[in-house]
């Protein structure tokens, strides 16, 4: 879906936060509670260490100090916010959801607030629908949250997802603008027919959380990793030259990539 961004509100980036638990787990920590090495891990993914949850933390948390530091560094109040959207996979619980536990969080009492739940594309979902809602006359402030406590629904004795994941949460404000619009340009893609490349199969309506579904492990993240690695190879490259061009740009003047990826040869296979 290509977003037309003929906004009668111009919309500009007002600040940014972010948040990570202070725990951090290495290659050589998981080396020694599943079978996997620094080298084997490094090679397949870039990754080195990874920020991990401490008991007691969950996503909301994460969430909370990642938009405070977004509203501080945009100069804006609790008070001036107008809506929260929290793109997440983890959230404490179904419901409520981690954007109304933020706003009782922080205490933006005038704010409407609610989850996006989009897989990895979730917290880009989140800045297309706040950008719109701004653009539109709909709101003046949107407090824009990406959070995961994804380590609380990995398979620690699995390593080909428990290297990828770490926990933690990044923010934007975003804002009416009395300049020029500074989102450029907005398109959404989804691909159902490929939900089993990564899933998280128990719990819900589908499969109510029993005996046997913990047992065969229907409690945790799935992942078809060799089949996302070639899709995303495939399907990223045309996808962002096209973004570009909607933009007015060719793909050489871009200075700097932001990738939401847990695998650094993925991001290496992209930018070829």
């Amino acid at each position: 879906m290509i977003l037309a961004l003929d906004f009668a509100v111009p919309v500009a980036l007002l600040g940014t936060g972010m948040y990570v638990p202070e725990k951090i787990v290495t290659n050589e920590d998981l080396s020694r509670i599943v079978d996997t090495t620094d080298e084997w891990i490094t090679e397949r993914t870039g990754i080195k260490e990874r920020h991990i949850a401490s008991e007691g933390e969950v996503t909301s948390d994460f969430a909370a100090r990642a938009g405070i530091a977004a509203m501080e560094s945009a100069g804006v109040s609790p008070e001036e916010i107008d809506m929260i959207i929290v793109g997440t996979n983890s959230p404490d619980c179904l419901f409520p959801g981690v954007g109304p536990l933020v706003q009782g969080k922080i205490g933006a009492v005038r704010a409407g607030a609610c989850d996006v739940q989009a897989g990895c594309t979730g917290c880009v979902y989140a800045l297309a629908m706040a950008s719109a809602g701004i653009g539109s006359g709909l709101w003046k402030k949107v407090l824009v949250i990406g959070a995961e406590a994804l380590s609380r629904i990995v398979d620690w004795k699995d390593r080909n997802t428990c290297v990828l994941f770490g926990d933690g949460a990044g923010a934007v404000v975003l804002g009416a603008s009395g300049g020029k619009n500074s989102v450029l340009a907005l398109e959404l893609h989804a691909e159902g027919a490929l939900g089993d490349y990564i899933e998280f199969p128990g719990g819900l309506a589908a499969k109510p959380a029993t005996c046997a579904t913990v047992e065969a492990g229907e409690h945790f993240v799935r992942m078809r990793g060799n089949e996302v690695f070639k899709y995303v190879n495939r399907i990223i490259p045309p996808f962002v030259r096209d973004l570009c061009g909607q933009a007015g740009f060719d793909v050489s003047e871009i200075d700097s990539w932001i990738f939401h990826q847990a695998n650094l040869r993925i991001i290496e296979g992209v930018l070829r």
